[in-house]
């Protein structure tokens, strides 16, 4: 494992994860043994926005049932799963934590979605897969950690078939302002790596891409940070991101607002075609 892989582990991987979901399920009323995806929901995807973020994003996916669609950095699974009970289609996942592929697996047999969502631990800058494999990719808040954009975005091109849609959506950086740490994807600035939106158009075209459409979501991060530091302001509920992001969350939180209020950084999407 390389200095960048050994970082991000170091930062994701928690062995207690499944246990805290599990009892966070529990406290907040989900009947553990008939899970429904919707359950999972407040956990399921720590980007900025969360599930309201992946519906907005996986609608402007081309999907159907006979798609394949690949999820780079998938965490536990969340998105996977909403795009495959969604369009009824198929979903790998990859990610290099190995409790992250754990638990979105066995989360994925408990919701009944194991025939239709596979997980692997991979590196998104060498995957295990065939060239033009794919009919879709999404990322989403992945690449922050990723120091080698160029060999990421090469190496989704190789794996998605001509015409195949990618969809990315992570925090940018808008000027050259130092911002604070801890980050949600970073403790400290040496594991965080913020490109533009003008530079993505540049990586993506020289990997192959067509840029389709760069969204600011500024507005839909500023009003997803508020509520999550309102509710920690009266405790946390029984099950959030928090579970995820351990006992610096609210820091986290506060500073990811900071530096988007501040003009500094913003979350962004962007849709690309092979």
């Amino acid at each position: 494992m390389n200095n960048f892989e050994t970082a991000v582990t170091k930062h994701y991987g928690d062995a207690d994860l499944l246990s805290r979901i599990y009892s966070g399920l529990e406290a907040a009323g989900a009947d553990v043994a008939n899970l429904r995806p919707e359950d999972l929901a407040p956990v399921d995807e720590f980007h900025l926005g969360g599930r309201k973020a992946t519906v907005y994003a996986v609608a402007k996916l081309p999907l159907d049932a006979d798609s394949h669609v690949l999820d780079i950095g998938c965490g536990i699974g969340g998105a996977a799963r909403f795009i495959a009970g969604q369009a009824g289609c198929r979903v790998t996942g990859i990610d290099l934590i190995p409790e992250f592929i754990s638990t979105a697996q066995i989360l994925t047999s408990l919701t009944g979605l194991a025939d239709k969502v596979a997980f692997e631990i991979a590196n998104a800058l060498a995957m295990p897969f065939e060239n033009e494999t794919f009919d879709a990719a999404v990322t989403f808040h992945v690449a922050m950690n990723i120091p080698d954009r160029a060999g990421l975005y090469g190496e989704i091109a190789r794996v998605m078939k001509p015409g195949a849609t990618l969809c990315i959506y992570d925090v940018m950086k808008k000027n050259d302002e130092d911002i604070e740490f801890p980050m949600p994807w970073a403790q400290t600035r040496e594991t965080s790596h913020l490109t533009t939106p003008e530079e993505m158009r540049v990586l993506l075209g020289d990997a192959g891409f067509d840029v389709v459409e760069v969204e600011d979501r500024t507005d839909l991060a500023l009003e997803f940070l508020r509520q999550e530091l309102t509710k920690k302001a009266d405790g946390p509920p029984p099950l959030g991101i928090h579970l995820v992001l351990g006992a610096t969350a609210k820091e986290k939180f506060g500073n990811a607002l900071n530096g988007i209020e501040s003009g500094r950084i913003a979350p962004v999407q962007i849709i690309a075609r092979r």
